[in-house]
């Protein structure tokens, strides 16, 4: 239906009018007729205004929108298949008419400058600020933006454009607020006063391709780069959204930056795993690796022999950042640190539920050059002297990651700075038998010496040998996704500095989670406890497990890897068919809460009842993990006396291994969730028991 409605945005129906008072408090009511004709009205005004328009290029944007062409393109992309074919269709008829009249404008503002007299140049320039403005408003005046409580939100989430089912429209005439066009010009006021006393130079810029820099050799001293981040982003395609309006607005002013239909594709370096596009290249990990690599290497040639590189790069997956590495040093660089710098926000889109970098990790590097900028090859590596020096670099700077509040995901790829600066001041390193040694084999190594180093730290000094490879992969996932848990971590040691104590305080523990949660249900979202398999891979195989020997705690699904929640391994613990996780905030007399696990429990206790008719318990777990899972779902279902029994009476509080664990996995668990309460309630029993 909304296929042949070409997304439904020329009938969609207004349901409500949100209105502001003076205070900033919001009010609702239901459309009223001259809200029905003023929308009535500019669909009219668009069709007129559109029919004698005389411009270049239409005045709605008639440019088709990208189409789903593949996994990469429908996970960016799903527009098209709504019948959203052209961009004109993501607009209801006000929202094109503004923006297509703001545009109109920015024309205008630029004659009139010229007209009294001021110069070509200013002109341009604040036909360009001013389109700046308008453009970004486009992102909140379309039929896929949206509204929440805090207001306007954009059409984008995360690296994405998805269709939305219903939708806000947005004033662009509103003073001051976001998705007025009034606000986004404010925006680019701003950053014009804050920079004017620190730009004393003029600057020069240049469009080019990143292979071909338009720069003498070793002719600068420092170079940034941002390069495209693998597979995560459409870059090209997503700024068509933007494109067709800045085209319309300035596209006479700067035909040369405006001379495609759409922004240019051909040449973009990304991963994609969409079949190519008619005639295009297959954007596989092949071309990513030799475009990125032939870029840094023309980017080496522009920097003297002396001069320094970062490379700033974001990617949650191992592949993109062994795509990248492989690029950099086969391009003659030497890395030589690594630094996480907080460049996203949590609470963006992504980042909601999802286990992504909290920090863009800059990469600084060095030419492999000799002074007179020739490259070095003469330098061979002995493997066995870096494979010696790898574990005690790694040792040397995760310590101070910690100290700095830099932990999981971020810190693993923050090591990998000095782990490089060992490979890649070689021309290339060999083997004994003479065999060249690649940067994905050394990759394995970082990974396991990573792994191995934030497993000692996980544990506090003790031997994490002594654990069974499902609690060392356990600990060492939940660190992983411990990103940006600054806050975490400070609950965490307050717990730890608590689990002594008595029940009474471990119950003011779960006020204190519920309070610093805004007393919500909590409900794992899916994608919880995820990373994508091969980096569940590389971290398993760094610590000496098998995934494939581990199906009880973890899943593969796809390319993606969950560790299970610990509800969802009832059944693998006590040998039942199901046990859903009690749900929101633990109360002593919750029946509902208790049904799941108590009856669940109850059935275990009779299977396993003596001939006396004493009830006994379910078999101890085969592990310490499995045992600590026990105690937590004990706990979470109320049953303490089954849980003094199961520590007491089957001995298993007397291993010194299953309150370590348990206190490693108190810090671990994020804060706010079922896990984090249920082990913090098995700790502050162990006084009590006499442990």
């Amino acid at each position: 239906q909304l296929r042949r409605k070409r997304g439904g945005t020329r009938d969609a129906r207004m349901v409500a009018v949100i209105t502001l008072d003076e205070h900033g408090g919001r009010h609702f009511r239901l459309p009223e007729e001259a809200d029905l004709e003023a929308a009535r009205q500019a669909a009219r005004d668009l069709e007129r205004i559109a029919s004698e328009h005389t411009g270049p290029w239409p005045f709605v944007p008639n440019e088709p929108t990208p189409e789903c062409r593949g996994p990469g393109a429908s996970r960016a992309f799903s527009l098209h298949r709504y019948g959203i074919e052209q961009w004109s269709d993501a607009y209801l008829p006000r929202q094109a008419l503004a923006l297509g009249t703001f545009c109109r404008l920015v024309g205008e503002v630029r004659e009139e400058i010229l007209k009294a007299g001021g110069e070509p140049g200013f002109a341009s320039a604040v036909g360009l600020c001013i389109a700046l403005a308008v453009t970004n408003t486009a992102p909140i005046a379309s039929a896929v933006s949206w509204c929440d409580k805090n207001g306007m939100r954009t059409a984008f989430l995360g690296s994405g454009l998805p269709m939305k089912a219903d939708f806000a429209e947005a004033n662009p005439l509103m003073p001051k607020l976001v998705g007025g066009v009034e606000y986004a010009l404010g925006l680019v006021i701003a950053f014009l006063d804050r920079e004017r006393a620190a730009i004393q130079k003029e600057g020069s810029v240049a469009r080019s391709s990143a292979t071909t820099i338009p720069l003498p050799d070793d002719s600068v001293a420092y170079l940034v780069s941002d390069p495209p981040y693998y597979d995560a982003v459409p870059y090209a395609a997503l700024s068509d959204f933007c494109y067709v309006w800045l085209k319309r607005a300035v596209g006479q002013i700067h035909p040369d930056l405006f001379a495609t239909e759409l922004t240019p594709k051909a040449e973009e370096c990304i991963m994609d795993p969409g079949p190519p596009a008619e005639g295009g290249v297959n954007k596989d990990r092949e071309y990513f690796e030799t475009t990125m690599e032939a870029a840094l290497a023309d980017a080496r040639r522009t920097l003297k022999p002396d001069g320094v590189g970062a490379v700033i790069f974001a990617h949650k997956g191992t592949a993109g950042w062994e795509a990248l590495l492989n690029a950099l040093v086969n391009a003659g660089w030497t890395v030589t640190g690594s630094w996480p710098i907080d460049t996203e926000r949590a609470s963006r889109m992504r980042a909601k539920d999802s286990a992504v970098l909290a920090s863009s990790v800059h990469l600084v590097c060095r030419p492999r050059e000799n002074p007179d900028g020739s490259l070095r090859t003469a330098e061979v590596g002995d493997w066995r002297e870096v494979l010696a020096e790898l574990p005690r670099r790694v040792h040397e700077w995760m310590p101070r990651l910690a100290r700095e509040g830099i932990v999981g995901a971020d810190a693993i790829f923050a090591c990998l700075g000095p782990a490089l600066e060992i490979f890649s001041r070689y021309a290339r390193v060999e083997k004994a038998s003479g065999e060249q040694v690649s940067l994905r084999e050394y990759l394995e190594h970082v990974w396991a010496a990573v792994s191995q180093e934030a497993l000692r730290m996980v544990f506090e000094g003790a031997d994490a040998s002594g654990f069974e490879e499902d609690a060392r992969l356990t600990a060492m996932w939940l660190w992983t996704l411990s990103t940006n848990a600054e806050g975490g971590r400070r609950k965490a040691e307050r717990i730890r500095q608590k689990s002594e104590g008595t029940r009474r305080e471990a119950e003011e523990d779960e006020e204190e989670a519920d309070e610093e949660t805004g007393g919500r249900s909590f409900r794992l979202p899916t994608s919880a406890f995820c990373l994508e398999y091969d980096t569940a891979r590389k971290i398993a195989q760094g610590l000496g497990a098998h995934l494939e020997s581990l199906t009880s705690v973890m899943a593969v699904e796809g390319e993606t890897a969950r560790l299970l929640p610990v509800a969802e391994r009832t059944k693998a613990l006590f040998g039942k068919d199901e046990a859903a996780a009690p749900r929101g905030k633990r109360k002593k007399k919750d029946r509902q809460m208790k049904m799941s696990f108590a009856e669940q429990l109850e059935q275990a206790e009779a299977e396993t009842e003596t001939g006396r008719g004493e009830k006994g318990m379910p078999k101890v777990g085969r592990t310490t993990l499995d045992r600590v899972h026990q105690a937590m779902i004990l706990f979470a279902a109320g049953r303490s006396e089954a849980l003094r029994r199961f520590l007491v009476e089957e001995g298993v509080g007397r291993d010194g291994r299953f309150w370590t664990l348990a206190q490693a996995l108190s810090a671990l668990y994020p804060p706010g969730t079922g896990e984090k309460r249920w082990v913090d309630g098995v700790l502050a029993r162990k006084k009590g028991l006499g442990f």
